[in-house]
């Protein structure tokens, strides 16, 4: 097979299209997410919660937050599952991984000793969920020991175990915490399990379509593999060593860009080092470094400009305060005059869905106009 060659603008224009990052805007939450396939589940809102950010990107001003929940606990047309949520369509695509799922040596044995305890939940659950785990009482048997946070904290556990295996579902959350219940109440119950080894190509092949382009050997994330396999087609990238899978009907596409700002969990940026090789830029989350080894900011935002990120934005909700706090825009590259009122205007737009005001010590100002 013929190995498609790329310059390295189209591969980024491939990889901003396929995240839905282009002009212009879609419109719908629910289509957003398919082609996304998930949406990260992250308990940081410097901004506001991963989930909601990353929506915003893509739809703008007109995504409210209701929407996710709307989806999630009166429509079902979405569902959450380790950390994700993922359209209720390609559940399928995961019913034969969670009938599969064993975990290792260590849970599966706490499984078998705690099996009383499984069968109370089980049962609690059926007859009265959905519950919130601190309504779950602890009948275990053995109790699970860690040297970490989940040390004895044995509902939590068996009730994460049990969602790995399909044995519940997440019904909602009531603020941060689950709502657990048993899912046949949560899922479809005509929902086909498609075979393993078909469902895992099937992921793969949405995987590469959300992504555009990928190494062909990639390190994993949370939820997904390291590698997509021998899915779409390969490819090279000019200037950049090494070989590509690609999304055969994203190639040749028309493009239009336009600015967004990114949350540091967003997919387009999620590989560092494939955000590295394609777009020469370098991130670091750094809201777990201490204050002064900070370059960027605790939570700064990548920004992207039609086909290139070319900075970040230190910027914070101060909610009591009123105001979208701006401290820091990062150039790495020189902004024109086009793309500073761009940034602009997309940390206006923020606020305004934030129901804030932007403020802070550079509003309005990018790190050029500083200097």
């Amino acid at each position: 097979m013929a190995v498609h060659r790329l310059d390295l603008a189209e591969a980024r224009r491939i990889a901003v299209r396929a995240q839905l990052l282009d002009a212009p805007r879609p419109t719908d939450l629910l289509a957003v997410v398919r082609q996304l396939t998930l949406l990260q589940i992250d308990p940081t809102a410097a901004v506001a919660p991963n989930v909601d950010l990353v929506a915003w990107s893509r739809l703008g001003s007109s995504y409210r937050p209701s929407q996710v929940q709307e989806a999630l606990e009166r429509d079902r047309t979405l569902f959450e599952h380790h950390a994700m949520v993922r359209p209720m369509g390609d559940l399928p695509l995961y019913l034969a991984d969670m009938a599969a799922w064993t975990g290792g040596d260590r849970q599966r044995e706490w499984l078998r000793l705690n099996d009383r305890f499984r069968r109370d939940v089980l049962a609690l659950l059926g007859a009265s969920g959905p519950l919130p785990s601190r309504d779950i009482p602890d009948t275990s048997q053995v109790a699970w020991a860690s040297t970490g946070w989940t040390n004895n904290r044995n509902v939590t556990q068996m009730l994460e175990f049990l969602l790995m295996r399909g044995e519940v579902a997440i019904a909602g959350r009531r603020g941060r915490q689950r709502l657990w219940d048993v899912p046949e109440r949560v899922y479809p119950t005509d929902a086909p399990a498609v075979p393993l080894d078909e469902a895992r190509r099937l992921r793969a092949e949405r995987r590469l379509r959300s992504l555009g382009i990928v190494r062909e050997t990639a390190p994993a994330s949370p939820g997904e593999p390291g590698s997509v396999g021998q899915v779409g087609e390969r490819a090279t990238v000019e200037g950049v060593p090494g070989t590509w899978r690609v999304d055969p009907t994203a190639l040749g596409q028309p493009f239009t860009g336009r600015t967004a700002l990114l949350s540091p969990f967003d997919r387009l940026v999620y590989d560092r080092t494939r955000v590295l090789d394609l777009f020469a830029f370098e991130y670091v989350l750094e809201m777990y470094k201490p204050r002064a080894k900070r370059r960027w900011g605790y939570f700064a935002l990548p920004i992207l400009h039609h086909n290139r990120l070319v900075g970040k934005v230190d910027v914070t909700a101060d909610r009591k305060g009123g105001t979208l706090r701006v401290d820091v825009i990062h150039e790495d590259v020189p902004f024109t005059a086009e793309m500073t009122e761009a940034v602009h205007e997309e940390l206006r737009d923020l606020a305004s869905w934030l129901c804030l005001t932007v403020g802070g010590p550079v509003a309005g100002r990018s790190d050029a106009a500083r200097r």
